[in-house]
């Protein structure tokens, strides 16, 4: 059984509107402007707290690591309470999904999300049943990109790092994925902060309708690799 490790903000939701409406609500309570919309999504991958030191540092902001703390707090308990508000799966995900499931896969979510808030997210948008581990960056204590927490991740779903493929949207997923030696599928509609081409993912993909056949295409690439350990990777060298 393989196993398919998403992350999760920008890949299997689009939780862009309620994370950026909270980061105003913070930078409001503290008398400094809004982040533009567009300005404020490519901040967004590297968890809540550097979300906030972004868009301080974008705006000149430079506050002490007690301050920023309190207002990863303020954001926290905001977000949790509007965690769904206007946050939704991307398009035909419940469907491959499914699929998928059915199909023997063992599927699984790697996030720079606390996974407590992961958790409350996927319990209201009712996908946490298709996922055998949800883990976050208090999960095991360490974030994307350490490869580490993507092997961990897998092996609390039950699979093995050999027989696992992860997709995601940042340059952080692809970098996780390299130095785990795990091949990387990249979506095209996340916060990516370069252009998705410049990824350097083994296969994109622009609708989740596409992800069966990308599996499918990386898993005949790997195969090969491994029947030829001397021809170069699909995707050139890790970025």
């Amino acid at each position: 059984m393989r196993t398919i490790v998403f992350d999760l903000d920008g890949t299997l939701v689009d939780t862009a509107p309620d994370l950026i409406s909270t980061l105003n609500v913070v930078l409001a309570g503290e008398g400094l402007p809004p982040v533009a919309y567009d300005d404020a999504r490519r901040m967004i991958g590297g968890g809540t707290r550097r979300m906030i030191e972004r868009a301080l540092i974008a705006g000149g902001q430079n506050v002490p690591s007690a301050e920023l703390d309190r207002m990863f707090r303020v954001f926290i308990d905001h977000y949790s309470a509007h965690i769904a508000d206007r946050s939704r799966p991307f398009p035909h995900l419940e469907s491959v999904l499914k699929r998928l499931a059915g199909e023997g896969y063992r599927l699984a979510v790697c996030t720079n999300k606390l996974e407590w808030l992961s958790r409350r997210l996927l319990d209201t948008l009712k996908l946490s049943r298709y996922f055998a581990a949800i883990c976050g960056q208090d999960t095991f204590g360490i974030q994307k990109p350490d490869p580490q927490m993507l092997r961990l991740t897998i092996r609390r779903a039950g699979g093995e790092v050999q027989r696992a493929i992860m997709i995601g949207d940042s340059m952080t997923d692809v970098r996780t994925a390299r130095a785990a030696s795990v091949p990387v599928i990249a979506v095209d509609f996340g916060y990516s902060e370069v252009t998705p081409a410049a990824l350097n993912a083994d296969y994109l993909i622009s609708s989740y309708t596409e992800l069966p056949h990308a599996i499918a295409a990386v898993r005949t690439e790997a195969g090969a690799a491994a029947a030829a350990p001397t021809a170069p990777r699909a995707g050139g060298n890790p970025p």
